[in-house]
């Protein structure tokens, strides 16, 4: 439920990746602010009366916890961030989120929801589309499961996600000719980077057991949140923080390890992994899917540096009430061997996948900047699986975005309001 957008350059890296016009922060900063009902008011950064209500968590609900790791961080001298959409994702603070009086604002509560009744709308569930159906070079419909099919007066558009996007595709015969063939698939239309480019937010937990009992949450589990650089990062003077580290008032582990029920967890993770997996089709029509986790060394440098800057701020005087012990990865693991061991059990997906239909003007790119299927008449895709780049926060807010730009693609017609921050 976090409601945070991205670094402006993670935008600017997507225009500049294909290159791929209309995606620069400048250009997307308006569809942010169109689709925000901000509770702190409109300003250039933001706005009001748009679908999506964005709060901030308000004092007298954060968990202790969730307090005392904001004033561990600036303890440590970190800055403090009041506006992690705002001119800069970097520093310490309290994240914006999509709930609005304790009920989460989802994308069918906020934007599905209340035009469900409009006439030329039909919603559907249950309906499982087993394939795109193609003409020569023009996608007009789709198959579902149950050989019932649907044709499209203008064009098909593929929202299905990083997973089951390329899934549909592949399924339909679109894309890398020969691993096609070799599933026993008819090739429609030869795309090689259909599946390709998988990569994921990874994470894991300094967890701690607690000095007192832990009060329950009373929001999502992660109220606060860091956002700084790396060293490498740092040393190289690039702009936007590449460890996120939060707060999560629970034990989190993955399942090879246990916690004390009442602990408390920092938790670090890389928001910009180098690591890249598929998704692939089996004999059978369903998925390999390879994440490739920490295939890099560099993520698992990443996550070690992580480690130790949890470990930092859960050593903080802000901590003194609430810390009893280090459960994981325990005071004893500190040799880069033991730490490197710990990462490869402990490491675990923000389930942020990304990246399976790119967007670009390269080989190995699926969608053009318009979001169209390379190669093929009547068919976009709009959904996590088009971004060449993960953005380096949690991808909710950006993912709708793409969903707004996408319907401006298709219509015409753009956001209500025009943002003035072009070079913020």
């Amino acid at each position: 439920m976090q409601y945070i957008r991205g670094h402006h350059s993670d935008f600017d890296a997507w225009a500049e990746a294909g290159p791929n016009p209309g995606w620069s922060y400048a250009d997307v900063l308006p569809h942010f602010v169109d689709l925000e009902d901000n509770e702190g008011g409109a300003s250039p950064y933001h706005g009001v009366g748009g679908p999506v209500h964005v709060s901030t968590l308000r004092d007298k609900d954060h968990n202790p916890t969730s307090e005392a790791f904001v004033a561990a961080c600036l303890e440590r001298g970190y800055p403090a961030n009041d506006d992690f959409n705002g001119a800069t994702s970097e520093g310490a603070g309290f994240g914006p989120v999509s709930i609005k009086e304790r009920v989460r604002q989802d994308t069918w509560t906020c934007l599905l929801a209340p035009v469900a009744g409009r006439d030329g709308l039909t919603v559907r569930t249950g309906a499982s589309v087993a394939r795109l159906l193609v003409e020569g070079d023009r996608v007009t419909g789709v198959e579902l499961a149950s050989g019932e099919r649907i044709l499209a007066g203008r064009e098909v558009i593929v929202c299905a996600g990083a997973i089951d996007s390329p899934r549909l595709l592949l399924r339909s015969g679109i894309g890398p000719a020969d691993e096609l063939r070799a599933v026993g698939v008819d090739v429609v239309h030869d795309l090689p980077g259909v599946g390709r480019n998988l990569h994921d937010h990874v994470l894991l937990g300094v967890v701690y057991e607690a000095a007192q009992p832990l009060p329950p949450g009373r929001n999502n589990l992660s109220e606060s949140v860091l956002f700084t650089h790396s060293s490498l990062r740092a040393s190289r003077g690039l702009p936007a923080p590449d460890i996120q580290v939060a707060l999560v008032h629970v034990p989190f582990h993955s399942p090879e390890f246990t916690a004390p029920a009442n602990s408390y967890t920092i938790a670090p993770g890389i928001v910009y992994p180098r690591s890249r997996g598929s998704v692939r089709l089996l004999p059978d029509g369903g998925l390999a899917i390879d994440p490739n986790y920490l295939a890099d060394d560099a993520d698992v440098v990443g996550l070690i540096e992580g480690i130790a800057l949890s470990r930092e701020v859960g050593a903080a005087r802000a901590f003194a009430p609430w810390r009893a012990r280090e459960v994981l990865p325990g005071p004893d693991v500190t040799s880069d061997a033991a730490l490197r061991e710990f990462v490869a059990k402990a490491a675990s997906t923000y389930y942020h996948p990304a990246g399976t239909c790119a967007m670009g003007t390269g080989a190995d790119a699926v969608v053009d900047p318009e979001l169209r299927v390379r190669g093929l008449q009547g068919l976009r895709i709009a959904d996590a699986s088009i971004m060449p780049f993960m953005v380096g926060v949690n991808p909710n807010a950006a993912i709708t975005m793409i969903g707004s730009k996408a319907a401006s693609l298709v219509t015409g017609v753009e956001p209500r309001v025009a943002a003035n921050l072009a070079t913020a």
